[in-house]
């Protein structure tokens, strides 16, 4: 028989890795470009409008104009139905007017591309007497 040899055996200690692992780094950084390339474009587009602050009123008689954007994106210009072309010059004249309001309502199927598009022109015209139409059912956002 043999004779066997209880001599320690020296377990060696595993040696640090001289490299790191990039793959799962690489990974994260590819999701995080992907994260901000697609909700930076939706964070820079808007229509800066200044909305009036609430204060005093004034009493006296105002006329109002209303300007309606139906659900495939027509428009009437106090109920009478007018062409894109010619928004312009009836927001001119409204700027003229010194005690005339425009309120704007839109058809909750309203493409938003199209409202926003209104929304420049009337900015363009140089409005500032404006008020939405139909907001109200937004005043409770949480109450159902």
């Amino acid at each position: 028989m043999r004779a066997r040899s209880f001599a320690p055996t020296y377990v060696r200690q595993p040696e640090p890795m001289m490299s790191l692992n990039m793959t799962p780094l690489i990974d994260v950084l590819l999701v995080l470009i992907v994260m901000m390339i697609l909700t930076v474009p939706i964070m820079t587009h808007k229509v800066p409008i200044d909305l009036p602050q609430a204060g005093p009123t004034n009493p006296g008689p105002h006329t109002v104009h209303r300007l309606d954007l139906a659900a495939d994106g027509r428009l009437a210009w106090d109920g009478v139905a007018i062409a894109d072309g010619a928004l312009p010059a009836r927001l001119a004249a409204l700027k003229n007017e010194v005690d005339a309001d425009l309120h704007i309502a839109a058809n909750a199927d309203a493409r938003y591309e199209r409202f926003d598009q209104t929304l420049a022109t009337i900015k363009l015209a140089g409005i500032t007497r404006l008020g939405f139409v139909g907001n109200e059912r937004f005043a409770r956002f949480d109450a159902r």
